[in-house]
């Protein structure tokens, strides 16, 4: 771990980039393996789920490259625009009225892109209170003008989530890339990496553990899944995998364990919570038939992301006090 930690910014990038694409490819080739045996409807039911998980993978990994390759600028702009796919889909399953056009022409053309350009600038002060607090009370005036009272509130609430959710969380991925730490120069990206993989290794132990052991869910009707058992070995695996990738981050060994299980902790929740907002839309996932991952919809895979991201992002500036 040692000599991993001492190498330069360049022979880090590669040997990232190495081990991501190499394990995706051997995943693959066994998936590829396996489908060519002869086997049952239930078989080829949970390969085909497999297969539009791995392929969502990989249109991850290859936007995490094409964001590293790209810069910051490059990289602030891609995900300025999974921000808009996410909040589109959001929007498209909620019940909205005529009225509340404007509100929505604001959260798309006015609020979404200016929060990425403060977050690309790095008005970091600007940039943490703008949502929270600016929209929050612009979006009911710009909503009062349409002239319909009508589930008002329940209208203007859905939009001020959707604009938390899919833009301020989603905004603190690139805010990451940016961010000035103490000999940590240039090395933002595998923040985002490390925040990356511990939200996917708390799902992915979380998902193991329900299936796994008898406990009971916490919330039957929104999630038979999530139990505080399952929950708790998610956090533990989440702790795990960023105890192992210390050396990419700034963090000692026992600071990227904590980090690692308060970002995963936070991205199982976030799934929870939108678990029960898909059941209130009565829909199974966003996006419907049409999605950009080619598995579910693309906010189904960045919801965890986008609540662990704000935590993660404001716990990394606690610690080092940027």
């Amino acid at each position: 771990m040692g000599a991993l930690r001492n190498l330069d910014v360049t022979q880090q990038v590669a040997l990232l980039f190495v081990v991501l694409f190499g394990l995706l490819t051997l995943v693959t080739a066994v998936w590829l393996a396996r489908t060519l045996r002869e086997t049952d409807d239930a078989e080829r039911e949970r390969q085909e789920r497999f297969r539009r998980d791995l392929r969502a993978v990989w249109v991850g990994a290859l936007l995490f490259w094409v964001a590293w390759v790209s810069g910051a600028i490059g990289a602030t702009l891609l995900f300025a625009v999974l921000s808009f796919v996410a909040l589109r889909e959001f929007i498209t399953l909620t019940h909205t009225r005529r009225a509340d056009h404007r509100s929505l022409l604001l959260a798309f053309f006015g609020i979404l892109p200016l929060q990425f350009v403060l977050a690309g600038a790095q008005s970091l002060n600007l940039f943490m209170v703008f949502i929270p607090v600016y929209t929050f009370l612009a979006i009911p005036v710009v909503s009062a003008f349409g002239d319909d009272p009508q589930r008002f509130l329940e209208r203007t609430a859905k939009i001020q989530w959707g604009i938390m959710v899919c833009i301020y969380g989603m905004s603190h991925a690139p805010a990451l890339l940016l961010l000035e730490l103490p000999q940590y120069n240039e090395r933002g990206a595998f923040l985002v990496l490390y925040l990356v993989a511990v939200v996917t290794a708390a799902y992915i132990g979380q998902e193991s553990a329900a299936r796994r052991l008898r406990s009971l869910p916490v919330a039957r009707h929104i999630s038979r899944s999530f139990s505080w058992r399952a929950w708790s070995i998610g956090a533990v695996a989440a702790g795990l995998v960023g105890g192992l990738l210390y050396w990419a981050t700034p963090f000692k060994p026992w600071q990227a364990v904590g980090m690692g299980g308060i970002a995963g902790a936070c991205g199982m929740l976030g799934d929870f919570v939108m678990q029960a907002l898909k059941r209130d839309a009565g829909v199974r996932h966003w996006g419907g038939k049409v999605s950009v991952t080619g598995a579910v919809g693309l906010l189904d895979r960045v919801a965890p992301l986008c609540f662990a991201a704000p935590v993660f992002f404001h716990s990394v500036r606690w610690l080092y006090g940027a």
